[in-house]
């Protein structure tokens, strides 16, 4: 079975792409065949895994021309990691889809195959800031949510509004849609805000925010231009270790028998 989860918020610079990249490589690592889906339109997860192949085909193709995945993966230099490549035409995307039949399912229903063959063990989506069109492409088509919280009060005041984006989705699209997780993305320990932001998400989610805390870190913000994830850049880092923690975390929900552990 693959298991298809989308890294979603509206909110910027929280850490959407850096997890996709690097937990995809953690997981990857970990044994579990990963795809990365890029329907950001900033296509950043594209350039930090494949930052001098050239694309013929990307996600664009699929979700407006409907383009085979398979026809538009591309392998990355990890081993069992694999993207499905964006560009800039992407940015076009939501205004073509408007026009077309079942515009919120068009990703859905071209994962079907990727399914059907079970070449890969996990699908993510890393999707853009907001809560257009190709996010809700992304939530349509997800099993799960995983949603990057960056330490920091503002993230909060957003959260509540994205959970009840995701209850809509739930109700109207997609039936089978959960909250995978909230993980806490850019702690800082030499803040108590951190902390209090953690301890204050925890308490009104407790069975949902992973136990890894992804640190702040230098190294993870250089590993993209050298078309690297942190797990191989710099393998011993914090960054590298802590998602390495959180591909096992995820690994054992998704193996749980319920799908929580």
């Amino acid at each position: 079975m693959t298991h298809v989860l989308a890294i979603v918020n509206q909110k910027g610079g929280v850490g959407k792409t850096t997890t996709a990249v690097n937990l995809g490589a953690a997981l990857a690592e970990a044994g579990r065949r990963t795809v990365v889906l890029d329907c950001d339109p900033q296509a950043n997860a594209t350039r930090s895994l494949t930052p001098l192949q050239p694309v013929e085909r990307t996600i664009y193709d699929v979700l407006v021309d409907g383009v085979a995945i398979a026809d538009a993966m591309v392998q990355t230099q990890v081993e069992g990691l694999d993207i499905v490549p964006a560009s800039q035409a992407l940015a076009g995307a939501e205004i073509e889809l408007v026009n077309l039949a079942g515009r919120e399912a068009r990703l859905r229903d071209a994962l079907k195959v990727l399914r059907q063959t079970g070449d890969h063990d996990i699908a993510l989506i890393d999707c853009p800031p907001s809560l257009g069109l190709l996010s809700v492409n992304a939530l349509v088509a997800a099993d799960g949510v995983i949603v990057p919280v960056q330490c920091e009060y503002l993230s909060l005041e957003g959260l509540g509004h994205l959970v009840r984006t995701l209850e809509l989705v739930q109700k109207r699209l997609n039936q089978d849609l959960e909250l995978t997780g909230l993980l806490m993305t850019m702690f800082d320990p030499r803040t108590n805000l951190s902390s209090q932001v953690v301890e204050e998400v925890g308490r009104h989610f407790p069975r949902k925010r992973f136990h890894t805390v992804i640190p702040r870190s230098i190294r993870m913000g250089e590993a993209p231009s050298y078309g690297e994830p942190i797990t191989s850049y710099a393998p011993r880092s914090p960054g590298a270790l802590a998602y390495r923690a959180l591909a096992g975390e995820l690994i054992g929900r998704l193996d749980a028998p319920n799908g929580q552990a």
